[in-house]
């Protein structure tokens, strides 16, 4: 029976709480206290009013988003791009992680964390200032080193079918290094006695993946996927408009809910409308975690989130 109570717990266990203090001063900062402002999703703000002040408008912010004829392709976009991610990035994160647990010493597994984790600190702006200076029509690597080889430049920025695999291609190439960490532990955690097991069995190196990691994976995967599909109707701003801006010839195959919405603001400054597509997308992203996490549990509750 506890006889310290909770004040007693809280005196007990107080450098934990104080290394627990920064994120959740985090989380209430920016996660919970601007959940007030939905209410402009529900108003026509006005500066002079504020945002208790405004006249309210029913839903007049989020039927102008259905109404604009756009609604349906940036929110196609918008998933279509995280499932992309979802499987694309799992898949090659898990592969690397495999990799760098089954083959290398232990100086060659860390120089390749290393270098698979670096271009997850490299901020957006300049991996957009790299991809331009690749892909550019006149200047670019690609197409100097076609012309010099022969062949005929390919005018990347003005075609828009290229886009989605270029854009595939360099998320998984920015944040295949923190996934990569995370698996990697994950696969560590796993009872070495397993293994051992298995190779007193005969097992090779692919079946050992097969009925040892990949089975003891599952658990961590799930996770992940799940904390990834909440986001799946958020789009990562800073990727589609760093890499493609104001380019208005490839928005019909890279415009996302997030970059819509930023541009709407700039010309119209509705900023009920964009408050009003930020509800939005929580709505769909919540009820498409619980959907799917619903789902898992029918097959195995022990793996769901919640």
């Amino acid at each position: 029976m506890n006889r310290r109570g909770f004040w007693g717990d809280v005196v007990r266990y107080r450098i934990i709480l104080l290394m627990l203090a920064p994120a959740v001063l985090y989380y209430l900062l920016f996660a919970y206290v601007p959940m007030g402002g939905i209410i402009l999703a529900f108003k026509h703000y006005d500066y002079a009013g504020g945002v208790f002040g405004s006249p309210w408008n029913g839903l007049d912010n989020i039927r102008f988003f259905f109404e604009s004829g756009d609604a349906w392709r940036v929110t196609r976009n918008t998933v279509l791009y995280n499932a992309a991610f979802i499987v694309v990035n799992n898949a090659l994160q898990i592969m690397a992680a495999i990799f760098l647990f089954e083959v290398g010493g232990k100086w060659f597994r860390k120089l390749m964390q290393s270098a698979l984790f670096l271009p997850y600190f490299i901020s957006w702006v300049v991996v957009g200032s790299i991809a331009y200076n690749l892909l550019n029509y006149n200047i670019g690597t690609v197409n100097v080193w076609l012309k010099g080889m022969g062949f005929e430049p390919v005018d990347i920025y003005n075609t828009p079918s290229y886009w989605p695999f270029i854009l595939v291609l360099i998320a998984a190439w920015k944040v295949l290094g923190y996934g990569t960490v995370m698996y990697l532990a994950a696969i560590t955690g796993i009872d070495t006695e397993m293994y051992e097991a298995a190779e007193i069995d005969g097992a090779n190196i692919f079946q050992r993946v097969m009925k040892v990691t990949l089975p003891n994976l599952y658990p961590t995967i799930i996770i992940l996927v799940l904390l990834a599909i909440g986001n799946i109707f958020r789009g990562d701003f800073g990727m589609f408009y760093n890499l493609v801006g104001n380019n208005g010839v490839l928005f019909a195959a890279t415009d996302v809910i997030d970059t819509f919405v930023f541009r709407s603001l700039l010309m119209t400054n509705e900023i009920g409308m964009s408050a009003a597509v930020g509800a939005y997308q929580s709505v769909l992203g919540f009820v498409t975690i619980l959907l799917v996490n619903y789902a898992v549990r029918r097959h195995d509750k022990d793996r769901a989130l919640f």
